[in-house]
């Protein structure tokens, strides 16, 4: 909170998403990328296949493109979104990853050079000298992964760090191995993946089939290696982490099924290999790139409330600070403030992740309620099952919270709002779901079996003493009853 507030339209989530994922599909491809094309050149080279080298030639036109335009791109415009997204974390891993960063950025220096001789070397390179700079260039390319994944997988998992401080314990933290494998897994595959783009364009026949087929098998090798990984990364994640929500578990499961549709085309061109359509490669990047999307949105959601998980949650503040917020509120901590306190709490503390009307929006959950409600919620944040950090300032903080949001949100009542049919549920989702999902462990569906309105109602006059954080009901006597009914409902749908 020490930074000036950078404040667009567009949710967080999408600007980063944009960028990193486009960024790593790309950077993968440039490790694996470099794998395929040396490996493949010396087995070449040994049998003297003249129209093998000249695919290689032809698709380093394609990798240095790739990654060395696209992927320096993007990976500079990752620098510039988590600056201004979370400038206090990217401090956090500037200060703690310092020669981490210096020990990556050199090798991507080298990784560079070596690519731009390594295309440019075709013909002005010895056979052996090229190949020792293709080999050069994986290497680098590789170590570069080494160090990178490090500190991501640190974000996730600090393990012993939290309490060392230690750099090589934040390092070579719980998941860094398996993630290791796991991403050179994924270089692997979409090293396959890209070479069967290329490979679409050649002209059908027998040369066609036997690089179709060998890039697919590629792709599947290195699908293999990412699945079985996979699984030892997912064992990896502490169980206090891996309590899946809703979102994560989605994402997750998209994964899965997203790459068994990778495994089915790569099949498929296996079966089609002599004649490949450009369609089916296509699909394959498309379907490669949505795959990656899903786990890297997993790899983000099951570390929330945190952005680095035990030191420092979502909206930037430390935990090791949290008695300090406690005593002395958020607004004391902002530097820059620009004179509406409503405001500049809400961005400061709740715009990092929610957006009112768009991304992961938050009219839609306030719609009808009252500023009171929604200052009960925002003190009672830890206790959703969105898996949000905990509220720690002060209750005239809350309050101003839930002001702007309030002048932000439709203020008619929920009957005015939603169709007669709908308001129960929608009363339910609203002023019940966000801690209370049917499915979920904290479901109550079964307390409301057997339970006559009258009890219901004693019930919702009562919330406040139920537990801790749970909010007054505020609603009219017509959402109230709407609410009863759809309460009787689920009691009766548990039976």
């Amino acid at each position: 909170m020490i930074y000036p507030f950078w404040d667009v339209s567009t949710g967080y989530g999408i600007l980063m998403a944009v960028i990193a994922v486009v960024h790593v599909f790309i950077s993968h491809f440039a490790i694996g990328g470099g794998l395929y094309l040396v490996v493949t050149e010396q087995k070449a080279r040994q049998n003297n296949d003249g129209p093998m080298l000249a695919f290689l030639q032809k698709l380093a036109k394609f990798f240095v493109l790739a990654t060395l335009v696209a992927g320096v791109l993007t990976g500079v415009g990752i620098w510039f979104i988590i600056g201004l997204l979370n400038p206090l974390a990217t401090e956090a891993l500037i200060h703690n990853y310092v020669w981490g960063w210096a020990t990556e950025w050199t090798f991507f220096v080298c990784e560079i050079a070596a690519a731009l001789i390594y295309y440019y070397g075709w013909t002005q390179l010895t056979a052996r000298a090229h190949l020792i700079v293709g080999w050069i260039y994986f290497i680098f390319a590789w170590l570069s992964l080494v160090v990178i994944n490090g500190i991501l997988t640190f974000m996730l998992t600090p393990g012993k760090w939290l309490a060392t401080g230690d750099f090589w314990d934040g390092f070579f933290n719980p998941t860094y191995w398996p993630a290791l494998v796991m991403r050179t897994g994924v270089c692997v595959m979409l090293a396959g993946l890209y070479a069967l783009l290329v490979a679409s364009r050649q002209a059908a026949g027998d040369f066609k089939m036997r690089i179709v087929r060998y890039s697919a098998t590629w792709g599947l090798f290195g699908l293999v290696v990412t699945t079985v990984a996979q699984s030892w990364y997912l064992r990896a994640i502490p169980e206090l982490t891996t309590k899946l929500l809703p979102g994560p578990m989605h994402a997750l499961r998209s994964a899965a099924w997203l790459a068994i549709a990778i495994g089915g085309l790569l099949m498929l061109g296996w079966v089609l290999a002599r004649r490949l359509p450009v369609v089916v490669a296509v699909l394959l990047m498309v379907v490669g790139l949505a795959w990656f999307g899903s786990f890297e949105s997993f790899r983000e959601s099951v570390r929330k409330p945190y952005v680095i998980t035990g030191y420092m949650y979502g909206n930037g503040v430390e935990v090791a600070k949290t008695d300090r917020y406690k005593k002395e509120g958020y607004l004391a901590q902002i530097t820059y403030r620009t004179g509406d306190d409503g405001a500049d709490l809400f961005r400061h503390v709740c715009r990092s992740c929610h957006t009112l009307d768009g991304y992961r929006p938050l009219k839609p959950s306030f719609d009808g309620t009252d500023p009171k409600f929604i200052a009960a919620i925002v003190r009672s944040t830890q206790l959703l099952t969105t898996n949000m950090p905990p509220f720690l300032g002060t209750a005239a903080e809350a309050d101003q919270i839930a002001g702007y949001i309030y002048r932000r949100v439709d203020q008619r009542p929920f009957d005015q709002i939603y169709s007669a049919t709908d308001l129960g549920r929608q009363a339910f989702t609203v002023r019940c779901g966000k801690c209370h999902q049917p499915g979920t462990p904290s479901d109550k569906s079964k307390s409301f079996t057997g339970q006559s309105a009258t009890d219901l109602n004693s019930l919702l006059d009562n919330l406040p003493e139920l537990a801790e954080g749970m909010p007054a009901y505020t609603g009219n006597a017509t959402e109230r009853a709407a609410l009863v009914g759809y309460l009787q409902s689920l009691g009766k749908a548990v039976k």
